[in-house]
C-alpha cells in the first residue's frame, strides 16, 4: 500500500514515507485530499488507531470509513469535497 509523506515534507515525491503519529496533522488544521489520506493511511498502518483518530480529529466512525472508502473506490481524488456528491450518486446508482 502507498503511503503518504506529511504535507510540507521536504521531499513530497517520496512515496514510501513512514508516516508517525508526531507527522500526522493537527487536529485544528483545515481538511485538504491530503490530511485525511495521512489520517487514513496511520490508521490502516496502525501508527494510529481508529478511537484515537475519531478523538483526536472529532471525526465520526462513519465520517472515516467515508474518507477510507472514498480512497478504496476513488483514489485521492475521491476525498475532495466538492466530488463527494458526485460519486455517492455514482454509487448509489450502481447498486
Amino acid at each position: 500500500m502507498t503511503t503518504f509523506p506529511p504535507a510540507g515534507a521536504e521531499d513530497a515525491g517520496t512515496r514510501d514515507f513512514a508516516i508517525s503519529a508526531a507527522t500526522l496533522p493537527s487536529p485544528s488544521t483545515r481538511w485538504v485530499i491530503r490530511r485525511k489520506a495521512e489520517v487514513v493511511q496511520a490508521v490502516r498502518d496502525g501508527r494510529l488507531s481508529l478511537e484515537e483518530a475519531c478523538r483526536r480529529y472529532a471525526l465520526t466512525v462513519d465520517e472515516f470509513d467515508a474518507w477510507r472508502g472514498f480512497i478504496d473506490r476513488h483514489g485521492l481524488p475521491g476525498l475532495r469535497a466538492t466530488r463527494v456528491q458526485h460519486y455517492r450518486r455514482r454509487d448509489a446508482a450502481r447498486g
